[in-house]
């Protein structure tokens, strides 16, 4: 059974980083010390380490350490001795390319559909769908399949905004 929270961003206005989730976070990761962090999606071009740093600092309330994925010399291992995993936003397209780089795909649906558990934010939370094909994010890469995980069985556009009438 999948034990996943999908959310559309990290922040929300008038709040810090994934304070507004903080009631289910502390559900979802109840017992875990170290969180799996993916920093693909490098928001602004930001370095792994400085989005690792960000992430890590919006788990400190929760007593929670966050490791970069990019730290392990072998990012299948990395994924598949994780306790939990959170995926952050981003642009989608430099997130899915670079997990088909690392081929990692598999091994991620793998290991969120035996329970792990899986926070998406954004772009983490695009790759849960069957594609990334309803992503609004700018191509600046061609991953080499639109294809995503297919946690469930439809795509996410994490930030649609309904037109007003």
């Amino acid at each position: 059974m999948k034990n996943m929270i999908i959310a559309s961003s990290s922040t929300v206005y008038g709040s810090g980083y994934l304070e507004y989730i903080e009631p289910a976070l502390k559900e979802l990761f109840l017992g875990v010390k170290e969180i799996l962090f993916i920093p693909y999606a490098r928001p602004s071009g930001i370095s792994y380490d400085a989005y690792t740093k960000i992430a890590a600092n919006g788990f400190k309330s929760l007593g929670i350490k966050v490791r970069g994925l990019h730290t392990f010399s072998n990012a299948m291992e990395g994924i598949s001795k994780a306790e939990a995993i959170f995926v952050g936003g981003g642009n989608t397209f430099v997130l899915v390319d670079s997990i088909y780089k690392e081929n990692l795909m598999e091994v991620l649906f793998q290991k969120i559909s035996s329970g792990t558990p899986y926070l998406g934010t954004s772009a983490g939370s695009n790759i849960c769908g069957l594609t990334m094909q309803n992503t609004n994010d700018m191509p600046i890469v061609e991953p080499i399949s639109y294809k995503t995980m297919g946690c469930i069985n439809f795509n996410i556009n994490a930030h649609y905004i309904e037109p007003e009438k």
